[in-house]
């Protein structure tokens, strides 16, 4: 028989906090750190000229944050289950409010990229939310609330797009990070004072040696992704760092599975339904990503073309904002169908609805409704399938492991996104038109990308077809670890 759990020293969580505030508190920091994401985006043409740089050097602004969280979210998710997944969580707040700050009170390009360095420091919120709840909640929430956690990724993104892009063309363009600060500071407070310290802790030592073979593997492998198209995919630097991340990956895989208190347990990591899990969400990352490669271009190209809309930023962020409501709406229905017949058929209910989304988007792109329309079904597959996938991880990973778990799903989702761009950007680049001497992306371009967005849904069905078909254990309660002895565990 397990011992009662002892809730670690220090928690201020109020007696009578009810589990709805506490999964509103952790939405609200899921969205604040999701607008992070899209914050820039309005202004990134501008980005030169605000900050004196080339475009080339601008962009590393957009490329800083992208680096900076693919390394943060797995160490997050690891200090988390060690030493507690709410100071973690107040932690890449606290990141994210002085990045934010930083990035506000920056003139030139430097500051500007540490400052959104910091903000991508704080990638870790959702999954460590999601591990929380696990801990926290009863285990008939679990599924709704997870569902709705990973559904703020897109809320934020999709509201963050129209309301930086307001901001961008009516006050400066620091407001834009003063904001967002702002949001942290109460993300921040509310954590704080309603969100209970989790009280299953693994204890152990850090794997500093990991993570630092961890951090020089991603970043070699994302930078190369990144940024191939600037360099020449057939450059000497961009093969050079895609020769470093294979060798510093495959000499830390060697590494960890010798520690005995590894930063990543990579035999969990293959167990069937972990591994398909995280390979669906490559393919997932991918899917979802494309489309907002492709919808704002065919928005904003000229009418001239024939295929454009001619339409400004604004529209663009109003177009695509539905999609997150939809992702929230639909959070409820996919943890039915995952407490009724399990998460895999959910993830695969998923996986078809954005294949579909695609397919009307090769026929449906010559209005704006058509692209409102498809952004609405893709949002409501990928709503769908991020509501299953901390259910199948949970299912498949002790208590004690279940931020760096679900950091390092979240981390496969953005390591889609990188690939989803780099092939977006090289087939646009390839197919394409003149148009008053400019250099634009054909039509043909976008619906192969669109093409190629429909088929990285169709592998994560087959792949999510590979899981398991049994209803995972994450809807049980979670094995919880007296806070004495992981206290005793850690020294």
């Amino acid at each position: 028989m397990s011992e009662a759990p002892v809730r670690p020293a220090g928690s201020v969580r109020p007696a009578r906090t009810s589990p709805n505030a506490v999964v509103a508190v952790l939405a609200l920091a899921g969205i604040t750190v999701s607008l992070m994401q899209t914050l820039v985006i309005p202004i990134v043409p501008e980005l030169p000229k605000y900050l004196n740089a080339s475009a080339s050097n601008a962009a590393w602004a957009v490329t800083a944050t992208l680096l900076a969280a693919a390394v943060a979210t797995p160490v997050a998710g690891r200090l988390g289950d060690m030493f507690g997944k709410r100071l973690m969580l107040l932690v890449s707040l606290v990141l994210l409010v002085s990045g934010s700050v930083v990035a506000a009170l920056s003139d030139s390009l430097v500051p500007m990229i540490i400052g959104r360095s910091l903000q991508g420091l704080a990638a870790a919120v959702v999954p460590l939310g999601i591990s929380i709840m696990r801990d926290e909640l009863p285990p008939e929430r679990l599924a709704g609330s997870t569902a709705l956690m990973s559904a703020s990724l897109g809320v934020g993104g999709a509201l963050g797009l129209p309301s930086a892009a307001f901001i961008a063309d009516h006050y400066d363009w620091h407001v834009l990070f003063w904001t967002s600060a702002a949001l942290g500071v109460v993300a921040f407070a509310l954590v704080l004072l309603l969100v209970p310290e989790s009280r299953v802790r693994s204890g152990g030592h850090f794997d500093a040696v990991g993570a630092a073979g961890l951090a020089v593997g991603l970043v070699s492998l994302l930078l190369a992704v990144s940024k191939g198209a600037d360099w020449g995919w057939a450059s000497g630097t961009t093969l050079g760092l895609f020769a470093l991340a294979v060798v510093v990956l495959l000499a830390w895989g060697f590494f960890e599975l010798r520690t005995a208190q590894p930063l990543v347990d990579l035999r969990t990591t293959v167990r069937r339904q972990v591994l398909f899990t995280n390979l669906a969400s490559i393919a997932f990352g991918f899917s979802m990503f494309a489309m907002s490669l492709v919808l704002p271009q065919l928005l904003q190209l000229p009418t001239q073309t024939g295929y454009g809309l001619g339409r400004s930023m604004l529209t663009v962020g109003l177009v695509m904002a539905p999609q997150g409501l939809v992702m929230m709406g639909f959070a409820p229905v996919s943890a039915a169908i995952t407490k009724a017949r399990g998460p895999k058929i959910t993830l695969m209910i998923g996986a078809v609805i954005v294949a579909v989304g695609y397919g009307l988007n090769i026929v449906l792109m010559s209005e704006v409704w058509h692209l409102v329309l498809v952004s609405c079904v893709i949002g409501a597959g990928v709503g769908f399938a991020y509501g299953a996938m901390p259910a199948l991880i949970m299912g498949a990973v002790p208590a004690s492991e279940t931020a760096a778990a679900n950091s390092l799903n979240t981390l496969m989702r953005s390591i889609g996104t990188s690939v989803a761009s780099a092939v977006a950007g090289v087939v646009l680049a390839q197919l394409t038109i003149s148009l008053g001497g400019a250099t634009l992306p054909s039509e043909n371009g976008f619906k192969v990308v669109m093409a190629l967005g429909a088929g990285a849904a169709v592998l994560a069905f087959v792949l999510a077809s590979f899981l398991p078909g049994r209803r995972p254990a994450a809807q049980e309660p979670a094995a919880v670890v007296p806070a004495e002895a992981s206290a005793e565990a850690v020294h």
